[in-house]
C-alpha cells in the first residue's frame, strides 16, 4: 500500500477557532446561501418562463446563474455544517471531488463570461448582424466549449494532486480542499507541479481578464457613436457585466497569479469568489436590468 493511501481523510482548519465567531458566521453564510441559492435560481426560471427573454444575453446569463447557484454549493453547505462541527473532517474522495467540482464550474464560469463579453460585443459593434452571428446554434455551441475547457482544467488538478504521497500531517489550513494548501501538504518536492498549476491558472485569470477589458473597452469606444439614450441602456448592460469580471478575476488572480504558497489572505480572497460573489451576481444583474425585472415582476404577478 503506497503512502498516499494511508491518508483516508484531511481535517479542515476553517474560518476561525472560536466558537462564538462560528456560531455569529454560521448564521451568516446560512442567510447568504439562501439569498444565493433563491437569487439565482429565480434568475434560472425567469430565463426560462420569460418569453421576452429569448435573446442570447438572457440565454447566457441563465446559465450563469445555474453555474453560480451549482458553484456555491460546491463549498458553502459543507462550510456551514463544518462550523457546527468541532473536528471538520474530509475524506480523501470528497476532497478531491471538491476540487474537481470547484475548478470545473469556476473555469467553466470564467469562459461564460468571455461568451457574454463577445455576445455584447456583436450586439452593440455588429448590431445588422447580431441575429445572424449569434444563432441559437452558435450560443449552444459556445456554451459547450465553456463546459469543455471547465472540464480540462478541473481535471488537470486532479491529475497533477491526486496521487501525491500525503503522509502527514493532514491538517489543511483552510475552509476548502484547494491546490496550493494540498501541495503544502505532499511529502515529496511539488516545485514543478507548482509551476504547472501556476502557468495554468495564471494564464486562465490573466489572458482572459486582460482580453475582456480590451473587448469592453472596444465596446465603450463604440458607444460615442450612439444616440444618448442608446449610450446609456449599453452602458447599463455593459456595466452590469464589467462588475461582475473584476469581482470575479480580482480575487482569482491574486490568488493563483503567484508563485504556489498559501497566505493569510487566502482564506478571505477565497471567502469572496466562491461564496459572496455568487450572491452578487444576481443582484447585480437585476437591479441593473430593467428587461429582467420587468420579467420577474410579471412571473410574481402570474403566480
Amino acid at each position: 500500500m503506497d503512502q498516499r493511501r494511508n491518508v483516508t481523510e484531511f481535517v479542515l482548519m476553517g474560518l476561525t477557532q472560536s466558537i462564538q465567531g462560528q456560531k455569529m458566521l454560521f448564521v451568516l453564510f446560512l442567510l447568504i446561501y439562501i439569498v444565493t441559492m433563491v437569487g439565482n435560481l429565480l434568475i434560472v426560471v425567469t430565463v426560462m418562463v420569460s418569453p421576452t427573454l429569448d435573446a442570447p444575453m438572457y440565454f447566457f446569463l441563465g446559465y450563469l446563474s445555474f453555474m453560480d447557484a451549482v458553484y456555491s454549493t460546491t463549498v458553502t453547505p459543507n462550510m456551514i455544517i463544518d462550523l457546527l462541527t468541532e473536528k471538520k473532517r474530509i475524506s480523501f474522495h470528497a476532497c478531491m471531488s471538491q476540487l474537481f467540482i470547484g475548478h470545473l464550474f469556476g473555469g467553466a464560469e470564467i469562459l461564460l463570461l468571455v461568451v457574454m463579453a463577445y455576445d455584447r460585443y456583436v450586439a452593440i459593434c455588429k448590431p445588422l448582424h447580431y441575429m445572424t452571428i449569434m444563432k441559437k446554434r452558435v450560443c449552444v455551441l459556445l456554451l459547450l466549449l465553456t463546459w469543455v475547457g471547465g472540464f480540462f482544467h478541473a481535471a488537470l488538478q486532479i491529475i497533477l494532486v491526486y496521487n501525491l504521497p500525503f503522509c502527514g500531517p493532514t491538517v489543511i489550513d483552510h475552509f476548502i480542499c484547494d491546490i496550493y494548501p494540498l501541495l503544502k501538504l505532499a511529502c515529496t518536492d511539488t516545485y514543478v507541479i507548482g509551476l504547472t498549476v501556476v502557468v495554468n491558472d495564471a494564464t486562465i485569470c490573466v489572458a482572459i481578464f486582460v482580453l475582456l477589458l480590451i473587448s469592453y473597452g472596444n465596446i465603450l469606444y463604440t458607444l460615442k457613436n450612439f444616440s444618448q439614450e442608446g449610450r446609456l441602456k449599453a452602458l447599463t448592460t455593459c456595466g452590469s457585466h464589467i462588475t461582475v469580471v473584476v469581482l470575479f478575476f480580482v480575487p482569482c488572480i491574486f490568488m493563483y497569479a503567484r508563485p504556489p504558497s498559501t497566505l493569510p489572505i487566502d482564506k478571505p480572497l477565497t471567502l469572496f469568489y466562491t461564496v459572496i460573489t455568487p450572491m452578487l451576481n444576481p443582484l447585480i444583474y437585476t437591479l441593473r436590468n430593467g428587461e429582467m425585472k420587468v420579467a420577474m415582476r410579471k412571473l410574481w404577478t402570474k403566480k
